[in-house]
């Protein structure tokens, strides 16, 4: 036996017969150089979520890397990533603090890229009440998201009629957009309004700097260097704010205690009621109820729903271009569950188990964030059998999660019918490495809206039309540009209206 064996084994036998409880290891880790950390083993063609679901192979599901200076833990299967979300989700509840999301967010003054706090948990708190009165159960956004269901399906008329193929990224982003501005601000865009085109423009410019993953981000200190993307994102973000200011403005003008028409309204009202000393509780968390923290609340629940719930809608069409059989199940659904006399409502989920399992499917294959927003260690713990260090950036690829080959069966193959049970009348879920909203205390806000303009927007247009490819186009990449979201290329849809799915006018929402 040789020495550093030998030596192992005995201090083993002596803890064990001591009774004392072996120290837990850090995770195994990449190769490290001083300054640039782990940077040259990253250094690959392949996209961060493909190359740390690769590296598990080598160093296992849990590894540990740096970037710069900051110590990052990767997770790479599901228990462990319940362990982060679920059964620790207060330890590792922080977020870390980067120069672009500071940018974004005036100092971490929002939801998504927030610390865990007091005042944190209070702004939570508050949204999720607005948004919860606009639940499933309300009238209210069903009718707001099946007029603009109904707007898309025109578009698509009036393309089909002129002959001509359509890019609907646009057309998806100012639908989502104006659900998303109806629970924000109680209003809505008309196609061509100006402010909505410079909210596309500031958002994309918002977006791109963000997704780059900045090397600033890595090493703060190249602030001091002229940086063009830092440029462009102080830019838009002041578009951003300015409009954010302004909406904020009008409401305070109308403002009524008796009335709360969208979040604005609700953030308002807990700011009133702080400035009053209305509750100790409100009281209590009123620093965190400047105009600051609201426009960034605000501008977080905007920015985030649009962008995630478009590119979720755009893969789905892909997908449905290149497997016409799922679309083909989708619309034998709807015939035989809705028929043509009337649109889908939110009630008919339960009799559209396809259409559900497409989404699920969807959302699997093509993960609209590969590997969340990261979380932070807010103190000395441990994960499975490796201890975790304070302040260690936990990332959880939920990429590997969803393309576990251990957990699902042929992970690359698009096949809504896994969601389905051996009746084909039900939903099942077939394994627990399926996490597409996240999970615990940080868990996505706006899941239930997402789901519900999911359905609603694909169920209005494969009742309507039946999507294709263009004469002479080719079916639009698989691969998607990795970002703030995983994002896909753009391409164009043929939209043939089917038998009997005219649009009714008339039709009541």
């Amino acid at each position: 036996m040789c020495l550093p064996v030998f030596f192992t084994s005995f201090t083993t036998l002596a803890v064990v017969a001591l009774g004392l409880k072996p120290q837990p290891q850090e995770p195994p880790h990449l190769p490290s150089l001083p300054l640039i950390g782990s940077l040259l083993s990253l250094w690959s063609p392949l996209a961060p979520y493909i190359l740390f679901k690769q590296l598990q192979r080598k160093y296992g599901h849990i590894y540990s890397l740096k970037m710069g200076s900051h110590h990052v833990v990767v997770v790479n299967h599901y228990k462990d990533a319940k362990e982060v979300l679920l059964k620790k989700g207060k330890t590792f509840a922080g977020r870390p603090r980067t120069v672009t999301t500071d940018i974004l967010t005036r100092d971490g003054k929002d939801i998504a890229f927030g610390n865990f706090s007091a005042t944190w948990k209070f702004h939570r708190k508050i949204v999720h009440g607005a948004l919860c009165m606009f639940g499933e159960s309300s009238v209210s956004i069903e009718k707001i998201i099946c007029a603009e269901a109904k707007t898309l399906c025109s578009v698509l008329s009036e393309a089909a009629s002129a002959g001509h193929s359509l890019d609907l990224s646009p057309e998806l982003t100012r639908a989502v957009t104006n659900v998303i501005c109806f629970l924000c601000f109680n209003s809505s865009y008309s196609r061509g309004d100006p402010e909505f085109e410079t909210m596309l423009e500031y958002s994309q410019g918002i977006v791109d700097p963000v997704a780059k993953d900045s090397l600033v981000d890595i090493f703060p200190w190249l602030q001091i260097f002229p940086n063009a993307g830092l440029r462009l994102l102080r830019k838009c973000g002041s578009t951003r704010d300015a409009l954010l200011q302004k909406k904020y403005d009008q409401h305070k003008v109308d403002y009524s205690d008796h009335v709360q028409r969208d979040l604005l309204d609700a953030l308002l009202r807990a700011k009133r009621s702080a400035e009053n000393n209305n509750t100790a509780e409100i009281r209590d968390e009123s620093v965190g109820l400047s105009d600051d923290h609201i426009l960034m609340t605000v501008g977080d629940i905007f920015g985030a729903g649009v962008e995630t719930t478009t590119t979720v809608l755009k893969w789905a069409i892909i997908y449905l271009l290149h497997y016409p059989q799922v679309q083909r199940l989708i619309q034998e659904e709807l015939d035989t569950k809705v028929g043509s006399g009337r649109s889908p409502k939110l009630s008919d989920r339960g009799n559209l188990p396809y259409l559900e399992a497409t989404i699920r499917e969807v959302l699997r294959i093509r993960p609209v964030a590969p590997l969340l927003i990261p979380h932070v260690a807010l103190s000395d713990t441990s994960l499975g059998d490796f201890a975790i260090r304070k302040g260690s950036r936990v990332i959880i690829n939920l990429w590997s999660l969803h393309h576990d080959e251990n957990e699902w069966k042929n992970p690359e193959l698009f096949d809504p019918g896994r969601f389905i049970d051996s009746k084909g009348t039900g939903l099942i879920l077939p394994s627990s490495s399926y996490l597409p909203f996240g999970a615990g205390i940080r868990v996505c806000l706006g899941e239930a809206l997402a789901k519900m303009e999911l359905f609603l927007f694909l169920s209005w247009i494969l009742q309507h039309f039946t999507l294709s490819v263009p004469p002479g186009d080719e079916l639009p990449s698989l691969e998607g540009k990795f970002g703030v979201v995983l994002q896909p290329a753009k391409y164009k849809v043929t939209a043939t209206p089917r038998q009997g799915g005219a649009i009714n006018e008339g039709e009541t929402l």
